[in-house]
């Protein structure tokens, strides 16, 4: 599905914000603006990838696919947004895993019937997302016996976090396989249809320039829409948890979301896995590390001490999405038992009332 269309929202945004209107409608079309933004910076890396084959390709996309979140993340941590960066990074791997995942499981079951992908593959994805929700747990169980020494831990989480994703790239580069991520399984289509190489969709030139203009634009969106989130969720009547956990994140990941849920209807479940599972778990792997170091850059209090329902949700996320993957099959009611679990987290988010950063 194009959503091209949404393009017409990013000069609404800056005239809205240049006359200084009302923050909900700042907002909503900064956050709409996002979506288009966020695909153009997609399909740019992944006509580069085109060129570099299925293991560079895949390396590529997998490194800058990330690139529109970790710009939004910073961008509101530059004006002390750390619990609604937070909450955005929970959002992100409970839109994916539930949300996303959960609507290519139900579509593409509705359409297709029971679909089927590879166990092993799925395993290995299973076995991720343990670590990653590992990653994220362990400095808010040691802040609960110790607070003296959070950021120092967290800090070091992330660097282990981090330099597990470097291995993985490593590993890509050894063993001659795509990479893993939401838009690096576009490198994998080739090999799953048995079709021949499709041509690049922009010249190398082209490309680049989209690349660089789209992330440009996206930087100056994202410092739009996390400057109006605070007063527009106040006016709304929303916590900044819940706004990060689903207004913010859900902005950044629509994208994707169609992306997986087309796969699914064409009845590829590898790649929708590929786009959703991926996408977790690199949230957790290098954007959540990236974003700790950019904070202890400015001085900022950034951490992977999350709030105890956070923690719980992104547990239960993982809990829920291992043995419907790992059987490798799905049907229209997993993905719907994934949506249900999404809609019954949002509700328990909506009235959250405590502060994330205590931790346990």
């Amino acid at each position: 599905m194009r959503l091209d269309f949404l393009l017409a929202f990013v000069p609404a945004a800056l005239a809205l914000y240049a006359v200084g209107a009302h923050p909900i409608l700042v907002f909503g079309c900064s956050a709409l603006a996002l979506i288009p933004l966020s695909r153009l910076s997609q399909d740019s890396t992944d006509s580069l990838a085109s060129d570099l084959g299925s293991t560079w390709g895949g390396l590529l996309s997998a490194s800058l696919g990330n690139a529109p979140e970790i710009i939004i993340g910073a961008s509101a941590l530059r004006r002390g947004l750390v619990d609604v960066v937070k909450s955005s990074l929970v959002g992100s791997i409970l839109g994916n895993l539930l949300l996303a995942l959960g609507l290519s499981m139900f579509l593409g079951g509705l359409r297709n019937g029971t679909q089927r992908f590879n166990r092993r593959v799925a395993g290995t994805g299973s076995a991720l997302l343990t670590l990653t929700a590992a990653g994220l747990i362990i400095p808010a169980v040691f802040n609960h016996t110790s607070t003296s020494f959070s950021r120092a831990i967290s800090v070091e989480v992330a660097g282990v976090l981090f330099l597990i994703y470097l291995a993985s790239l490593v590993f890509t580069v050894v063993s001659s396989r795509p990479a893993a991520g939401k838009q690096a399984v576009e490198a994998q289509v080739v090999e799953l249809t048995d079709q021949p190489k499709q041509e690049s969709r922009w010249s190398r030139g082209k490309a680049l320039a989209i690349l660089a203009g789209s992330t440009i634009v996206l930087a100056v969106v994202s410092e739009i829409l996390t400057d109006a989130i605070e007063p527009a969720s106040a006016a709304l009547g929303l916590t900044p948890v819940f706004s990060g956990v689903f207004l913010l994140a859900l902005a950044g990941n629509v994208s994707e979301t169609s992306c997986a849920v087309g796969f699914a209807r064409m009845g590829k479940m590898d790649l929708s896995l590929g786009v959703t599972v991926g996408s977790s778990i690199q949230v957790a792997l290098l954007v959540a590390p990236v974003l700790v170091f950019y904070g202890a850059f400015l001085g900022k209090p950034m951490d992977l001490v999350f709030g105890r329902f956070e923690v719980v949700a992104v547990f239960l996320a993982v809990l829920v999405t291992r043995p419907l993957i790992d059987d490798g099959e799905s049907s229209w009611l997993d993905g719907l038992m994934l949506i249900g679990v999404y809609a019954m987290l949002g509700i328990g988010f909506f009235y959250l009332t405590e502060t994330p950063s205590p931790g346990f």
